[in-house]
């Protein structure tokens, strides 16, 4: 019995196939078999999915020029904004002064209308 990915659900074919066909390549590699064609169409047969023929080769080349798929998978804390703010500061927090918000004064350009 196939279950659905609600991950492919709201996508349209193109999106779909381009999430299947990095998935499948993400597979490969992480199974330690070659990106190639016949392995990612083996893959995406095996997953119940379909894509256009032109979509393995296209993903075929972009592996092999980078050579591999690590730069397309950054290490875990690589990259990212920070992270959220902690809690309340408690009494610093509330003992911490406000700062005066600054007006900025507009300059005036003439436009030579007038």
């Amino acid at each position: 019995k196939k279950v659905p990915m609600a991950a492919l659900e709201g996508l349209n074919e193109h999106e779909k196939s381009e999430l299947v066909c990095s998935l499948s390549a993400l597979l490969c590699a992480d199974s330690g078999v070659d990106v190639n064609d016949d392995n990612l169409k083996a893959v995406i047969k095996a997953s119940g999915n379909k894509v256009a023929d032109f979509w393995t080769p296209v993903f075929v080349s972009t592996v092999a020029k980078a050579e591999g798929v690590d730069k397309f998978c950054k290490p875990p804390g690589a990259g990212g904004g920070g992270g959220g703010g902690g809690g309340g500061g408690g009494v610093a927090a509330a003992a911490a002064p406000e700062a005066a918000p600054v007006e900025e004064e507009e300059e005036e350009i003439d436009m030579g209308g007038g």
